[in-house]
């Protein structure tokens, strides 16, 4: 669910439909979540429905006392934003930007009490810095880490390879990726020999307002919806999944993920 503007009503629509086809894992996004009035009602609405995995991903910079209250709503799993945006990553370390006290406050209280996970985007202005910022995160006890190049940014992230042994085997998601690029894999893009369908459509929907989309990516790159949210948009889904020939999208062929990549090739290689 990509929040943004949605009204409330139509939020709890598309959550009913997902619930009553069974959804096990959803994750609440933005713009900014955490500013929308009513996502502790969301959220509350799916832990009644028995959703088992709710995710938020969050820039982290809300009050604590709001991440307890998604927390005892039935929040599992937060995903928070730890790149550097602003300053350099060393002024930051030394207190000259409030706001990352803040977020890593709220990243060493949310570790201690769930799951967490920090994503750092990475460009030409900090990939030189991406050393220090993982060992950063790993500190402050977060259950793993994910570094991922910026769109606009497709160059090998070499700098991932001096992370130690140590902090690589206490999270499973970062050691697969710097596996990746040590393998100079970048983590997007597809490569000629990869499948030619999205298998994960089918499993994983985007709705942003009154659309439904392939993927967060997809959306966020300003490619067209699917369709409108509905009762149909799973079948949609699944046709688009079965006709679309993402090697011929350049959105699907610059920005898919290695991990989504890998999922679809293993799809094409059971499934053929």
């Amino acid at each position: 669910d990509c929040l943004g503007d949605m009204e409330f009503d139509k939020a709890m629509f598309v959550l009913d439909q997902w619930i009553d086809q069974g959804l096990k894992n959803v994750r609440f996004s933005g713009g900014e979540p955490t500013i929308y009035p009513r996502l502790i009602d969301l959220v509350s609405r799916c832990k009644e429905g028995k959703v088992e995995h709710i995710a938020i991903s969050t820039n982290g910079s809300a009050k604590t006392e709001l991440y307890q209250q998604l927390l005892d709503a039935g929040v599992n799993d937060f995903s928070i934003s730890l790149d550097a945006c602003c300053a350099s990553f060393a002024d930051k370390m030394a207190g000259v930007n409030g706001k990352f006290q803040i977020i890593s406050d709220n990243i060493k209280y949310l570790s201690a009490r769930t799951y967490v996970t920090v994503g750092i985007v990475l460009t030409e202005d900090n990939v030189d810095q991406v050393k220090d910022i993982v060992e950063y995160a790993h500190n402050l006890g977060v259950a793993d880490i994910r570094v991922i190049s910026a769109a606009q940014y497709g160059s090998l992230l070499k700098g991932v390879v001096g992370i130690s042994e140590e902090i690589l085997n206490a999270h499973p998601i970062l050691k697969y990726r710097v596996a990746n690029i040590k393998n100079e894999r970048n983590v997007r893009s597809l490569q000629p020999t990869d499948s030619h369908r999205c298998w994960l459509i089918q499993d994983d929907s985007v709705v942003c307002g009154d659309y439904h989309f392939p993927c967060v990516i997809y959306m966020r790159e300003h490619g067209e919806p699917i369709g409108k949210i509905g009762p149909n948009m799973r079948a949609e889904r699944v046709e688009w999944g079965k006709t679309h020939d993402t090697h011929k999208d350049k959105i699907c062929l610059k920005n898919c993920l290695d991990v989504c990549i890998d999922y679809n090739n293993k799809c094409r290689d059971i499934h053929g």
